[in-house]
């Protein structure tokens, strides 16, 4: 009597709730957003979980759980050297960007992230050495765009390694960036000197269409003076001989009254010297002012 006497409900109530909260951490596990998981039993995979969420799963060592990060991923890689297909040899550093796309691949082929991170550096650089062996280093770096294959450089390398990482290892390669290119002393020196030649090329290139350009607007120019002449002289031709025209008939005219002609160049000219007002000295014997002072000049006399 005296044991239940000495009993506690609280504490009983305390320890209920201890065993019911280490059996649920024993029997229950969460899949965060971004996570996937795979649920062993005896070792074996019999479950895949890629959706968040709470599950269960018999105690250990019955059942395990493995939980993997399912975001992208990104792995830098080390200076590596390689070659081009012209010899040059150049220092890279490539960023690779993947995730998990088969988990259950993933967990048998390599079980854990950093496992699967040296097994695609290991692809990532047998690859790049052999795709950039195939290209010449004016190829990496041009100052003509049309040269430069580094887009598909790139392209090539993450094909390859994303064909054979998820074939492999369940994993998918999202992108292969060259992050960084470096080059030894004598190669900067070999680029520079190409560089150097291609802008002389281009300035050449440039002074050549220029001249060409300059030419053909002379020549254009030349012949567009050439005909403004012709058709003025043309014009030119053409009122003169209306004119010589028109001066044949007045000729005519003339030439049957040969004063009354003379009387009306008389007075045309004096039409034009007295235009305006004027104060002209001369002999009154002086054409064409003799039409009107000759007479009463000869008269006084």
């Amino acid at each position: 009597m005296e044991k239940f006497k000495n009993w506690n409900p609280y504490t009983f109530s305390l320890g209920v709730v201890i065993f019911a909260l280490l059996l649920l951490y024993l029997i229950a596990f969460q899949v965060r957003v971004g996570e996937m998981a795979i649920v062993t039993t005896f070792g074996k995979p019999t479950k895949v979980i890629t959706e968040a969420g709470l599950y269960w799963k018999a105690p250990t060592p019955i059942q395990k759980k493995d939980i993997f990060d399912a975001k992208i991923q990104v792995l830098e890689s080390k200076m590596e050297e390689t070659y081009t297909h012209d010899g040059k040899n150049i220092i890279l550093i490539t960023s690779t960007f993947w995730k998990i796309k088969d988990p259950l691949k993933f967990f048998r082929a390599v079980g854990y992230q950093d496992e699967a991170e040296r097994k695609l550096v290991s692809i990532v650089r047998n690859y790049e050495h052999g795709i950039i062996g195939t290209y010449d280093l004016s190829n990496l770096i041009n100052t003509d765009e049309t040269m430069l294959k580094l887009d598909e450089i790139q392209e090539k390398i993450k094909q390859l390694c994303s064909k054979e990482a998820e074939e492999i290892y369940g994993i998918e390669v999202l992108e292969v960036v060259f992050k960084r290119m470096q080059f030894p002393q004598e190669v900067t020196r070999d680029v520079f000197a190409r560089m150097k030649s291609e802008r002389e090329r281009i300035a050449e290139t440039y002074l050549a269409e220029g001249e060409g350009m300059a030419s053909d607007i002379k020549a254009k120019a030349d012949a567009e003076k050439e005909r403004i002449l012709s058709e003025a002289k043309a014009e030119a031709k053409k009122i003169k001989g209306e004119g010589d025209a028109e001066a044949a008939q007045y000729y005519k005219v003339f030439s049957e009254n040969e004063e009354l002609a003379i009387f009306l160049r008389k007075l045309e000219s004096l039409e034009t010297t007295l235009a305006e007002n004027a104060t002209v000295i001369l002999d009154y014997r002086t054409p064409p002012y003799d039409l009107f002072l000759g007479k009463y000049f000869e008269e006084v006399k």
